[in-house]
């Protein structure tokens, strides 16, 4: 295997010029660098990452722990995620936590055994065992998309969060069928417990404060975030004495869920029922009607989680703090209007 000092000598210079160019540690002269790329080329050079690990007791790598990877939003994450990551120089170790607290515990300790610097997690409903494992072992972390309860000794928050605006995007679309006429409107909320689910909710409950409607209990229902328990909820509501005349569902495969419980009753979107919904997609432009939506910054989110997390690892002692991006509300016509602009605007 070529080595370091194999290229330094054929590079005609020292293995620490060789070091600095490789590692970006110190300036050096452009035509003394270009030699030793030249060498590295040549020669085939790789860096032996296992021994510079032993030597920094760093091994570049990110532990990234996110549930529903077929999800096309967090598909969208992991693409960010990824691409930060290669360039800042660091691999990639992913594992599924399944929404299940018991294996997100797992798969953390799993991803820390194997020395990653640092994870990157979107947390369950019941992240507790997770939490007393990062703060015991003092694993640096970041979660992204859904926040953990409970703010630091100072106030703040405990750990370092990513994640989009939730309740302000959510009162929009609500706010937005109300203009439309709609006096009865429902949410298929997603999996209680999580703060995507409480911050959605929030914003429906503000939507309609701000619109001058009541908040009808029996209009908000949950589907688990997922497309079977979405087309329960969403029968539930059509068996109401007045059903609602309006949705909004809280993700994308909730919405699926909901679009197949509409079409089984014999329910059109929207000449029968209007329908707004919380996660665009790369189809929701497909669908008849298209989709009225809002879209979350998903690459943005997952790349800001890696640099954030870079961040943390730099410099340890400072305060952990949460980075709220915003959404794009992307109007089209499944909400019941009849010409809309194609183009998503900040929410």
């Amino acid at each position: 295997m070529t080595t370091m000092a194999d290229v330094a000598r054929s590079a005609g210079v020292s293995v620490a010029t060789v070091s600095h160019v490789l590692n970006d540690t110190r300036p050096v002269l452009p035509h003394t660098r270009q030699a030793v790329l030249d060498a590295v080329e040549e020669l085939g050079y790789t860096t032996n990452t296992l021994a510079r690990s032993l030597v920094t007791a760093r091994t570049r790598s990110i532990g990234l722990a996110v549930s529903a990877i077929s999800n096309p939003y967090f598909t969208e994450i992991l693409q960010g995620v990824e691409a930060a990551a290669l360039e800042a120089g660091y691999s990639l170790l992913i594992a599924d936590p399944h929404d299940d607290p018991e294996h997100e515990r797992k798969v953390v300790q799993l991803l820390h055994e194997r020395r990653v610097d640092g994870v990157i997690v979107a947390p369950s409903a019941d992240p507790r065992g997770l939490l007393a494992y990062l703060k015991r072992h003092d694993v640096p972390a970041v979660f992204l998309d859904r926040l953990v309860d409970g703010p630091g000794t100072d106030g703040g928050p405990r750990f370092d969060q990513v994640c989009a605006d939730n309740a302000e995007p959510t009162s929009r679309l609500v706010t937005h069928l109300a203009g439309l006429g709609h006096r009865r409107i429902g949410l298929v909320a997603g999996r209680q417990g999580l703060s995507t689910t409480s911050e959605r909710i929030t914003g429906y409950r503000s939507g309609l404060a701000f619109a001058g409607l009541p908040y009808d209990g029996r209009l908000l229902v949950h589907g688990d975030s997922e497309s079977a328990g979405a087309g329960q909820a969403t029968g539930a509501l059509l068996s109401l004495g007045v059903p609602p005349t309006a949705l909004v569902t809280g993700n994308n495969a909730m919405t699926i869920g909901v679009l197949r419980a509409l079409g089984a009753h014999g329910l059109s979107v929207p000449e029968d029922i209007a329908l707004c919904c919380f996660d665009d997609f790369a189809w929701a432009d497909l669908f008849s009607p298209r989709l009225t939506a809002i879209a979350q910054p998903g690459r943005d989110i997952g790349a800001r989680a890696v640099r954030v997390l870079l961040e943390r690892l730099a410099e340890p002692d400072r305060p952990a703090r949460t980075v709220r991006l915003p959404c794009a509300f992307v109007h089209r016509t499944s909400c019941g209007c009849p010409s809309p602009s194609e183009e998503g605007t900040p929410s």
